[in-house]
């Protein structure tokens, strides 16, 4: 149901003049009759509520998933603060609602509202929906029709906000090319200040050419997005045929963003502290952006490239302003591989140095088996919390790991492992992807050999039998922009074949059963997410078809249904030619036209079909970091360039720490 959002005189039009009266009063009484209340009323540690009339901008930013997923998020508390620091720009958040309150909502006509001053996020002039995954799209559609939105963009009205996508989803934004008004690509810092400066400049000008003409200046500018000026034509077998402009003045390519001196964009400076629980309980700090290691299924680091570092002292600012502004005591070192800082060890040792004693600790995500050492190791579980050490080996076979250029061998792995366990580490997680271009069962089953080598080795170098090891499996995706963009994906029957001969390996022998640990997801939400991930826009009939049939939190386990995605496939793909495996199995090559080659991700096409060729040939490719260019095409393309250290700066020990008491 969709019911239109009424604004009387007094509380002001949609934009401009007075604020739109806050929803808090009709949303009060509806807490007490929902699960976690507290998500929806704000009032966090460094939240911000401004006055609307003195602004002219005004963002709605949204992460499409729960406050506990979302609040966390770095991308929009970043994109929240950098925003805010202009007197001019006002911008709160949104979150997804739960079913429970969302029944509530549509009962009393109550429309998706801002968490901090409880505004209807109609009365926004953005809507900004950052995608970590495309399983957050069923979100997105309801979060525009509980705002009381058209859902379709072709029938927005002069006043709707615009419907704006980021996030790394947005390289390939055709799915939902239908329900958005634009997409951005890349870092977000710059263009979102850009953006406001367009939108305030057409409203200093009584907005000429309404919100068609807005659109039109944002797409002129070559760095945004807007779907409804692209034409797409397909051949009679169901591929495309030509993505183009259909108006003069809009670029045919749409370059990415790229935040280059992250070191004058310390953000976030003030991290918002929640009132629930959340997914990470920690502060975090990005120690630099990009990764040029070049595994060919990570699509992060393909469309993040270059590697650009913060320096040592911007790390040790940031990190002690965080703990100052936040209270927290975890502080997160974050990157795509943290390990990899061409300082790491100085920052390591430095921070460790500097909380010693306190109640400080550091922490790093998922680290590279050959970029970790028991030294760093050490300095994060100095101050005595000392959790399992988590690799990533991804591939269970060596030739596996050469197809994937994850260039890691099983003597790299026993030999670190064999480090850990010899210095006091118990356990340790592995994680494998499950599915990739190429696979057999037998390199699946070397993930067993590999865990069970894993086991003796720590039992042997601890001389302890309490030894665990953990093995967590992901079922492959393909992702536009990565090499693998044209591999046929493993269809839900073999990966799960494969599990299941996986768990019977590990679980037979009785030497290693309690000792390895087997988490794993079935296929068939990675297929759905590959339909998301590399479909087109026909694939938006989908997703209506599943949101309308009460889809909703597809990330989540116990909300995702395979039947209802694949009944949706079928009924909206009828007639077209094509079906949910054209998606998915089936390999493209080189000649077809993909959904997403007019949108720049700075990589050459050529260079990214010559590493899947190499992938094929099991050939492999060093760090670009340390080694001559290999013409991937980012750096002169974006005219940009790798940023590494060291710089051979040092971190001046602070005033006052707090340390722990101790009794």
């Amino acid at each position: 149901m969709t019911v239109e959002l009424t604004i009387t005189p007094e509380s002001g039009s949609a934009r401009g003049g007075p604020a739109p009266e806050s929803v808090f009063p009709r949303l009060e009484p509806l807490l007490a009759k929902v699960g976690k209340p507290i998500q929806y009323v704000g009032g966090e540690l460094n939240s911000v509520v401004k006055d609307w009339s003195s602004t002219s901008v005004r963002w709605c930013l949204m992460y499409p998933d729960a406050y506990e997923v979302g609040l966390p998020n770095q991308g929009v508390q970043i994109l929240y603060e950098v925003l805010n620091e202009q007197d001019w720009i006002l911008a709160e958040r949104t979150y997804a609602v739960w079913p429970d309150l969302e029944a509530l909502m549509r009962e009393q006509q109550l429309p998706q509202f801002s968490v901090d001053s409880h505004r209807p996020v109609g009365a926004f002039d953005v809507l900004g929906v950052s995608f970590a995954t495309e399983l957050g799209y069923t979100n997105l559609l309801n979060a525009i029709d509980l705002a009381q939105l058209p859902l379709h963009t072709v029938d927005r009205r002069e006043d709707d906000p615009i419907v704006l996508a980021g996030g790394h989803a947005a390289f390939n934004p055709e799915p939902i090319a239908d329900f958005i008004d634009a997409a951005v690509l890349g870092d977000g810092e710059e263009i979102a200040l850009k953006i406001s400066d367009v939108i305030r400049e057409w409203k200093d000008e009584d907005r000429p050419g309404g919100r068609d003409g807005l659109l039109f200046r944002l797409a002129a500018t070559g760095g945004v997005y807007v779907p409804t000026f692209y034409d797409v034509s397909y051949l009679p077998d169901g591929r495309i045929q030509r993505i183009a402009p259909n108006r003069s003045g809009v670029p045919f390519r749409i370059a990415k963003h790229t935040v280059m001196d992250l070191d004058a964009w310390p953000y976030p400076k003030k991290p918002l502290v929640p009132l629930a629980e959340t997914v990470h309980e920690r502060f975090s700090v990005e120690i630099f952006r990009g990764c040029t290691r070049g595994c060919r299924f990570c699509q992060a680091g393909m469309i993040t490239r270059p590697v650009r570092e913060r320096n040592i002292e911007t790390v040790g600012a940031m990190v002690q302003n965080g703990i100052e502004q936040t209270g927290l005591e975890e502080v997160g070192l974050l990157s795509l591989s943290s390990a990899d800082h061409s300082e790491i060890g100085d920052i390591t040792k430095q921070l460790a140095d500097r909380y010693d004693g306190s109640n400080v600790s550091l922490s790093l995500p998922s680290t590279r088996v050959d970029a970790f050492n028991i030294d760093l190791a050490g300095e994060l579980s100095r101050n005595g919390r000392r959790s399992g050490l988590t690799f990533a080996p991804e591939g269970g076979s060596e030739r596996m790991r050469k197809v994937i250029n994850k260039m890691v061998s099983e003597d790299d792995l026993i030999n670190t492992v064999a480090a850990a366990y010899g210095n006091g580490w118990r356990q340790v997680k592995l994680y494998f992807m499950c599915g990739l271009p190429t696979e057999t069962d037998e390199d699946v089953l070397a993930i067993a050999d590999l865990a069970k080598r894993v086991i003796d080795t720590g039992r042997k170098v601890s001389g302890r039998s309490d030894i665990r090891c953990t093995v967590s499996i992901g079922g492959f995706v393909p992702k536009p922009h990565t090499p693998f963009q044209w591999a046929g994906q493993a269809d839900p029957d073999t990966i799960d074949s494969r599990l299941a001969k996986l768990r019977e390996e590990v679980r037979s022998d009785r030497r290693y059963g309690k000792a390895i640990g087997f988490r794993y997801h079935d296929g068939k939400p990675g297929s759905i997410e590959g339909l998301l991930s590399r479909g087109d826009r026909r694939v938006g009939k989908i997703i209506e078809a599943v949101w309308r049939d009460g889809g909703r939190f597809d990330g989540w386990n116990e909300h995702f249904s395979f039947a209802r995605w694949v009944s949706a496939a079928e009924q909206g793909l009828a007639g077209t030619g094509v079906d949910l495996d054209w998606y998915t199995v089936r390999e493209r090559d080189y000649a077809e036209v993909l959904p997403w080659d007019h949108l720049d991700s700075g990589l050459d096409r050529d260079w990214l079909w010559e590493d899947w060729q190499d992938a094929l040939d099991e050939v492999e490719l060093d760090d670009c970091r340390w080694t001559p260019c290999f013409d991937c095409g980012v750096c002169p393309q974006m005219d940009t360039s790798i940023q590494i250290g060291p710089t051979g700066k040092k971190l001046l020990p602070i005033a006052e720490v707090k340390h722990k008491v101790t009794a």
